[in-house]
């Protein structure tokens, strides 16, 4: 075991290191549409019932992922997107309604929670502002320690619960320079960063 990672060291030092498995660089990953918002735990949504004010709500996302609404009691939220959770509501509604209408909106979101493992000083679970990027990630777990590909920077994003996790990868050039696309990467809930 100490002879392999004595020669993954020696491949690292030597700079014929090349970052494992297949990946989709920052400048081939389509990022023409932001995804659209995930509800997680500690959320606050705003569920809105047109000409309902007796069954709209204002209420916070629970530990166990769920809201308690009028009409439908407990009903799970989290791990769906706002417009998704609105289209559930609307047909469970339409047993006591006449043709509801449901829309639902987030009013304050749980800080930004995500995973950088790997080469970082201090791997964790870091919380940042919505809107971070990679870069902010790294910084707050420390920054990259010697031993890290500049080349092998990857976030695993999994664009839907059937499909496998997509492998992006970032140099660290293209983050420290702030180039467009590697400037403009938003991170979301349940992203993984990780330096090789």
């Amino acid at each position: 075991m100490k002879s392999v990672s004595m020669a993954v060291a020696f491949a690292v030092l030597s700079g014929c290191y090349t970052p494992s498995g297949t990946f989709l660089p920052i400048n081939e990953y389509s990022m023409s549409t932001t995804p659209e918002y995930v509800i997680t735990t500690g959320d606050v949504l705003q569920v809105r019932v047109f000409q309902q004010d007796n069954v709209s709500s204002r209420v916070r996302v629970r530990a166990d992922g769920k809201v308690s609404l009028p009409f439908v009691n407990d009903w799970v939220a989290a791990g769906k997107t706002p417009s998704v959770l609105a289209l559930e509501l609307q047909t469970r509604l339409k047993d006591f309604l006449t043709n509801p209408v449901v829309t639902v909106s987030l009013e304050e979101s749980r800080p930004l929670t995500v995973s950088v493992v790997g080469e970082v000083v201090r791997p964790s679970l870091v919380t940042l502002d919505p809107g971070a990027g990679v870069l902010q990630a790294l910084a707050a777990a420390g920054g990259l320690t010697d031993f890290a590909q500049r080349e092998g920077i990857f976030v695993l994003r999994k664009p839907g619960s059937d499909v496998a996790p997509i492998r992006i990868r970032f140099t660290w050039e293209a983050l420290s320079r702030g180039e467009t696309k590697a400037a403009r990467f938003v991170l979301v809930p349940q992203d993984v960063i990780v330096a090789e």
